[in-house]
């Protein structure tokens, strides 16, 4: 299988994306602060944006998006025709396989996971002056993390891919012994007598 630049552009573009939907979703964290209600003696939490849900969620889409084009043109590696035994492509396209899953299964956790954390707010309410209230809000570091994740899937991804190609056989075979052989008159097949041979 050759190379398509094409499959390489779109792959490129998608996670980066997605690394700039994560780290804007990192800046946009939603924030929370204790306030008092007007209009009785308890407080609340009042939350700022929550646009990095969405960037969180956008970035989750796009990588998603970019490693099915990946695994469908390769086949997932595991469908395909068959890759070149013995070469170290071969090697090298299965340990960026593995290196490119669990970086993408790790950048998805942290954007799933802060995604949702990020949308959740705190409904109850505290006696103002009294316990103090605790707003939940996401801890700093979860989608820089699947950021950063994002970017080492994007460099596995496309190590693969071009191992693949290289490693890739198209369906033929290699064979091990290839080349003239030489056969001795012993191992020639017999030839049949017929009947203008007995005249």
């Amino acid at each position: 299988m050759a190379v398509s630049f094409s499959i390489l552009a779109v792959v490129i573009s998608l996670h980066l994306l997605a690394f700039v939907f994560a780290f804007g979703a990192e800046r946009r964290r939603s924030t929370a602060v204790v306030v008092p209600d007007l209009y009785d003696e308890k407080t609340f939490c009042m939350y700022g944006t929550t646009a990095s849900t969405v960037y969180g969620m956008s970035a989750f889409g796009l990588l998603l998006v970019s490693q099915t084009v990946v695994n469908g043109v390769t086949k997932c590696l595991c469908f395909g025709k068959g890759l070149v035994t013995g070469t170290s492509y071969t090697v090298w396209s299965i340990v960026f396989f593995v290196i490119s899953w669990v970086s993408f299964l790790g950048a998805e956790a942290c954007l799933l996971a802060g995604s949702v954390k990020n949308a959740y707010h705190t409904k109850s309410e505290g006696i103002y002056k009294g316990k103090e209230l605790s707003c939940a809000v996401l801890p700093v570091g979860v989608f820089a993390a699947g950021a950063a994740l994002t970017l080492l899937s994007l460099i596995a991804t496309i190590l693969y891919y071009l191992a693949h190609s290289k490693a890739d056989t198209g369906g033929w075979e290699k064979h091990q012994n290839d080349g003239i052989s030489m056969a001795s008159p012993a191992d020639a097949p017999k030839q049949q007598n017929t009947e203008f041979d007995k005249v």
